[in-house]
């Protein structure tokens, strides 16, 4: 079979890849991936032919996956988190054309989005918006203009890619744009290493989260003006309990 997956495999804890996805890799001759992810799941599948590539490689990665497949091997290219957000099922599409006979079927799963924000509690109860910091394949004015747009509508804002030594501020940056919209005191808070060694998180303001450092291991939670801390988690309310006429959309 013709075949590649684009797999989520999740944070990077075991317990956090989907039956689904592992099936994926079970069925697969070959697993593509950075190099990074692909330790991630090399000891539960030892057998496997890899291909690995350094960051900033990946069409590279991907045409090796598509011609792997081409080739008649089944080839999974594996991503971190879900494989359609941040991820190489886009590319593995934009590249498709030049690999005629390969099919492609994604396999969905947990993002940092989802998984940081249960480590918090709940602070995407209600209608956010995920950005990347990361310029290297975004202008910087498209993330500010991105920025300003969330935050003036109240939105929570879930941030990829905050910093990296490469980028050293940028989350800071950020938050100096969002303060123009948000008060100091807005709840947020920064999950690392979800699912990983050396997992953490850490609840605070605004105000704080600009002089506070992160990686690209940390994905930031900025609140709304609901946002509040109960027991000692980040939490958006729903408005479940505000007594307001119903309406008729899906609750």
């Amino acid at each position: 079979m013709n075949k590649v997956y684009a797999v989520g495999i999740g944070p990077g804890s075991p317990d956090q890849m989907t039956p689904q996805a592992r099936r994926a890799l079970a069925e697969s001759d070959v697993i593509a991936g950075y190099t990074v992810y692909a330790d991630l799941v090399r000891a539960d599948f030892p057998d496997k032919e890899y291909i690995t590539t350094p960051m900033r490689r990946e069409a590279d990665r991907c045409r090796q996956a598509l011609a792997s497949a081409q080739a008649g091997k089944t080839t999974a290219v594996i991503c971190s988190g879900d494989a359609g957000i941040y991820g190489m099922a886009g590319l593995l599409w934009e590249l498709s054309p030049e690999y005629p006979g390969v099919e492609i079927e994604v396999i969905p799963g947990v993002t940092a989005a989802t998984a940081g924000a249960a480590l918090l509690g709940a602070p995407l109860m209600h209608d956010f918006a995920v950005i990347s910091l990361s310029d290297a394949m975004t202008p910087w004015d498209l993330i500010e203009k991105r920025l300003r747009a969330a935050a003036s509508a109240e939105m929570i804002l879930c941030l990829y890619n905050p910093e990296s030594k490469k980028r050293p501020g940028y989350l800071k940056r950020a938050c100096q744009i969002l303060l123009e919209y948000l008060p100091a005191e807005t709840v947020c808070g920064m999950a690392r290493q979800i699912g990983r060694e050396g997992e953490s998180i850490q609840i605070l303001s605004l105000a704080q989260l600009a002089q506070t450092a992160a990686d690209m291991f940390t994905t930031v939670f900025i609140g709304n003006r609901t946002t509040r801390q109960i027991g000692g988690k980040m939490v958006t309310p729903r408005g479940y309990q505000t007594g307001k006429k119903k309406s008729k959309e899906r609750l």
